[in-house]
């Protein structure tokens, strides 16, 4: 029986693809490739390579450690996260279809990639490898389909804030504006930031759609058109890129953390969300009133809040998030709860047929956040579910194997070093604490 990465390889019409990637690469001048995939945390990981190399790479892939989709991170002990030294190489073979040309260096060109277990090993040799976050959404979008009937479209709204950059290029504490929400000469203020934004953007099809000024400083939010789960996913992390590079080419500083700045706004990056069976959006009302979802949608909202405590661990990953959930009076969802236009309820219907998912935030991880919020509802529409406590393990599904050792080992080591960490504000508050 083939390998999964066989199966990859030798799909049909992938070879014309290849082909018309090669016709792509010489008309475009391209000389340099980045082959990239995107780690446990969101990370933008992977391999330059050559273009000329472009049909090895496509029908071979490329080989990097295993510990690369945990960002190659040790813990407070010293130990590798996920994987060790001695674990072997993963295989990255491109998506050919993602096959996109850099706007702001024309000769070099990126192409996402899925990730496969090395084909020479002794066990499960050549299979997906399960902590390849972009793979598994895929994969778990499939067979949530195949299941249900239904697909999953996703928009994001990614906040963020734009810092000035210091004398010697480090970020400051400042943000490139004054913290005045929708105000168009603030707005103006950052144009050509966001003309470039938008430039790139749209050169990458991101199909740019709208965006304003937020209420904190520096702080935009630039949209693109939602689509199916995996598509939205793959956008977002270009924007992230996009905007990287934006603030190198204008001196400022492309902020994506979720809570720089206490007593102003926090960074979100609010997931709106509708199940679909072919052309027809399922979460739209059947009823008399128009607020009110479907069956399909009730019950999705009914897996979502039972899941919601294990959302939140993955949709707001860092423990800076929990700053923006602490800062009451911005916004926040700070509610386990859902309603009709209440923006400080996690879920909340923003339009008929949408549901805008709140607890979520700029340093969130698409792919896992999408996978999450799928198999949450999933186990609604299959328990019928109204709220209700919530269950672990059923979010546990969205990251199967090796991610879930992964994800946890990064995120308890994570608030470890937290926890065993001195801050500024502690030294203010006790340092004089006793005689």
């Amino acid at each position: 029986m083939a390998t999964d990465i066989e199966q990859f390889v030798e799909r049909s019409g992938r070879d014309d693809a290849i082909k018309e990637v090669r016709r792509q690469i010489e008309a475009e001048g391209v000389t340099y490739m980045y082959y990239q995939f995107v780690s446990v945390t969101g990370r933008i990981m992977g391999k330059g390579i050559p273009a000329k190399h472009w049909e090895t790479i496509a029908h071979k892939g490329f080989q990097l450690v295993y510990g690369s989709t945990a960002n190659l991170f040790v813990d407070r002990l010293g130990n590798y996260i996920g994987y060790g030294p001695e674990a072997r190489e993963l295989v990255g073979i491109p998506d050919v279809e993602t096959f996109c040309v850099l706007p702001w260096d024309r000769k070099t060109a990126r192409v996402f990639c899925t990730l496969f277990r090395g084909r020479e090993e002794e066990v499960d040799g050549g299979a997906f490898l399960t902590s390849d976050c972009r793979g598994n959404l895929k994969r778990l979008h499939d067979e949530f389909t195949a299941e249900t009937g239904l697909h999953l479209r996703a928009g994001t709204e990614p906040e963020m804030m734009w810092l000035k950059t210091n004398p010697d290029g480090t970020p400051s504490v400042d943000g490139k504006t004054k913290p005045y929400c929708y105000h168009i000469d603030q707005f103006s203020e950052l144009q050509p930031i966001i003309h470039k934004v938008m430039e790139y953007g749209d050169a990458m099809g991101l199909d740019m759609i709208q965006g304003d000024h937020e209420d904190a400083p520096g702080q935009l939010e630039l949209n693109f058109m939602f689509d199916k789960a995996e598509a939205t996913a793959d956008r977002l992390t270009t924007y992230r890129q996009i905007c990287r590079q934006v603030g190198r080419e204008m001196n400022a500083f492309a902020c994506f953390m979720p809570k720089p700045f206490m007593g102003v706004s926090a960074n979100g990056c609010h997931h709106n969300i509708s199940l679909w069976q072919g052309d027809e959006n399922m979460f739209m009302p059947d009823g008399d009133d128009p607020r009110v979802p479907g069956k399909i949608g009730l019950h999705a909202i009914g897996g979502v809040l039972e899941h919601l405590r294990a959302l939140t661990c993955i949709t707001s990953p860092t423990v800076n998030s929990y700053r923006r959930f602490a800062d009451a009076g911005f916004w926040a969802p700070i509610f386990a709860d859902w309603g009709f236009q209440n923006r400080t309820t996690a879920l909340r219907i923003s339009a008929p047929g949408r549901y805008e998912y709140r607890s979520v935030d700029s340093a969130v991880n698409p792919y896992l956040s999408f996978a999450a919020l799928l198999m949450a509802m999933k186990d609604g529409l299959a328990r019928n579910l109204d709220p209700g406590p919530p269950a672990d393990d059923v979010v546990k599904t969205a990251l199967p194997g090796d991610m879930y050792r992964v994800f946890m080992h990064y995120k308890t080591d994570e608030w470890k070093r937290f926890i065993g960490t001195v801050s500024d504000w502690d030294v203010a508050e006790y340092l004089d604490v006793l005689p």
